[in-house]
């Protein structure tokens, strides 16, 4: 159902509504909250606390951009206001973060991506705040550079230099990887 009318629906009280809005967008916002998130048992409570904030706007919400990037942009300030709160820098548990892979793949081929999500989250913790949030938005969040600086308040020019330098230095850490 098209975003429009589900916000339509959801301002007029149907909460049949804000159910169809979280299923619709809770892989991705969940992908968001997890690559920038210090501890993953909070990856769940970062997504209800923005639905909750959400759902109280009911009746008054209005949207001038995509729905999917307001919800991303809203995990992923919410995500980083709680890293601040905890004091630490990045997940160092997030590869404990159970997978539905490892659920549809043989032990060998789950043993694999359990490894590779390791090394990825790894270099990903590397990253600057900045370029992580830009990646996790665009990839995980399947948000457009436009679509993250419109919602973050920086240059579409910013966004993308700060995604081609986490992509490149992304790049040197796994080429390293490899070559080590």
């Amino acid at each position: 159902m098209e975003d429009r009318l589900l916000i339509r629906r959801f301002n007029a009280g149907d909460m049949d509504a804000l159910r169809r809005i979280y299923e619709k967008y809770k892989p991705n916002l969940l992908g968001v909250a997890g690559s920038l998130l210090n501890d993953p048992a909070n990856i769940e409570d970062v997504l209800h606390d923005v639905f909750v904030r959400f759902a109280s706007q009911a009746g008054r919400f209005r949207l001038s951009g995509s729905l999917k990037g307001y919800l991303a942009v809203c995990t992923a300030n919410r995500a980083r206001n709680i890293n601040r709160a905890s004091g630490h820098a990045f997940p160092e548990q997030l590869n404990e973060i159970e997978t539905d892979q490892s659920d549809v793949l043989d032990p060998s081929e789950a043993l694999r991506y359990k490894e590779r999500h390791r090394i990825v989250t790894e270099a990903l913790a590397e990253l600057r705040e900045d370029q992580r949030q830009v990646i996790a938005l665009h990839v995980l969040g399947s948000l457009r550079f436009r679509e993250i600086a419109r919602q973050t308040g920086v240059s579409i020019n910013t966004v993308q230099s700060r995604y081609r330098y986490g992509l490149a230095k992304l790049q040197s850490m796994f080429n390293g990887e490899v070559d080590a």
